[in-house]
C-alpha cells in the first residue's frame, strides 16, 4: 500500500470538484451529510461525496486521493466516531498535505463533538485514537500531526450556532463555502493570486449542445461589467422557451 507522506501532490491539477467531503459514514451520512450536500447542490456547488460520486470499480483509496487533489475544498465533519475510521484518518492527513502543498482550502466543522477534544485526543475520539495508534503504528504521526494542524483551523462547531439549529447552520456553512469560492484576487494584470480561485468562468458550465449560449453568455459579461466593484441586478426577459432559465443557471 501507498504511504501517505509518499502520495504525490506535486502539481494542482484542473479543478473538477468545489468540494470535498470527509466524514464518518455511520455517524452523519444520513443526516447532516445528507442534508449539507442537498443544499451544496441545490447551489450549484460541485461536490465529491464518496457514495454518490465514487465509480463502482474503481480502488477507493487512489480514488478518494485524486478527488481531493482535484477539489477547491476540503470540509471537515469531525463526529464522536471520526478515529474509528482509518480511511478517515487518511483523508485527513492526506487533506492537510494538500493544503500545505497545493493551497487546498480546509473548514472543519466539528458535529456532535468538542474541538477540544480532538485537539488533545479524550474521551471517545481519545480512545478510538489510541485503539488505531496501535494497529497503525507507522501512520499514527502522520494522523497526530493533520489533527493538531486542522484544529489550529478556524472551524464552526454546531452547538455554538443557533443553538444548534441544523438548518440554519447549514446556510451559514454553505454561505461561507460560496464567499470562498467566489472571491478571489487579482493583480494589475488580471492574474490570479492567492489560493482561492474562482469556481467557474461565466461560461463554462455551457452545454455544448445548446447552440448560442455561449454567445449569449458573452454578451451577458460585457453587460455586467465583471471587473467592477459596483452592485448590479440583472433581469432577464424573454418569450417562453427562449433560454432565459438556462442563461441564468449558466451564468
Amino acid at each position: 500500500m501507498t504511504s501517505l507522506s509518499s502520495s504525490p501532490v506535486s502539481s494542482s491539477p484542473r479543478c473538477k470538484y468545489d468540494v470535498f467531503l470527509s466524514f464518518r459514514g455511520e455517524d452523519t451520512r444520513k443526516t447532516f451529510v445528507d442534508h449539507l450536500y442537498t443544499t451544496l447542490k441545490q447551489h450549484l456547488i460541485s461536490v465529491y461525496k464518496d457514495s454518490e460520486t465514487l465509480i463502482r470499480g474503481e480502488y477507493i483509496r487512489s480514488s478518494l486521493f485524486k478527488a481531493i487533489k482535484e477539489s477547491r475544498i476540503a470540509v471537515i465533519i469531525f463526529s464522536k466516531n471520526y478515529a474509528d475510521s482509518v480511511w478517515c484518518l487518511d483523508e485527513l492527513a492526506y487533506i492537510m498535505k494538500c493544503k500545505d502543498e497545493i493551497g487546498l482550502v480546509v473548514m472543519p466543522i466539528f458535529y456532535d463533538v468538542e474541538p477540544s477534544y480532538i485537539r488533545n485526543q479524550k474521551r471517545k475520539h481519545g480512545k478510538a485514537f489510541g485503539k488505531q495508534e496501535a494497529k497503525n503504528v507507522t501512520r499514527v504521526e502522520l494522523w497526530r500531526k493533520a489533527i493538531y494542524d486542522v484544529c489550529n483551523i478556524a472551524g464552526w462547531e454546531l452547538k455554538r450556532f443557533a443553538n444548534g439549529h441544523e438548518s440554519q447552520f447549514i446556510k451559514r456553512v454553505v454561505d461561507e463555502i460560496l464567499d470562498r469560492l467566489f472571491t478571489f484576487s487579482s493583480d494589475v494584470n488580471g492574474d490570479l493570486i492567492g489560493d482561492l480561485i474562482p469556481t467557474r468562468q461565466l461560461n463554462s458550465g455551457v452545454d455544448e449542445d445548446l447552440i448560442g449560449m455561449s454567445h449569449r453568455l458573452q454578451d451577458l459579461e460585457s453587460l455586467l461589467d465583471i471587473k467592477s466593484d459596483d452592485v448590479c441586478m440583472v433581469g432577464i426577459w424573454g418569450l417562453g422557451g427562449s433560454g432565459k432559465t438556462t442563461l441564468a443557471i449558466s451564468a
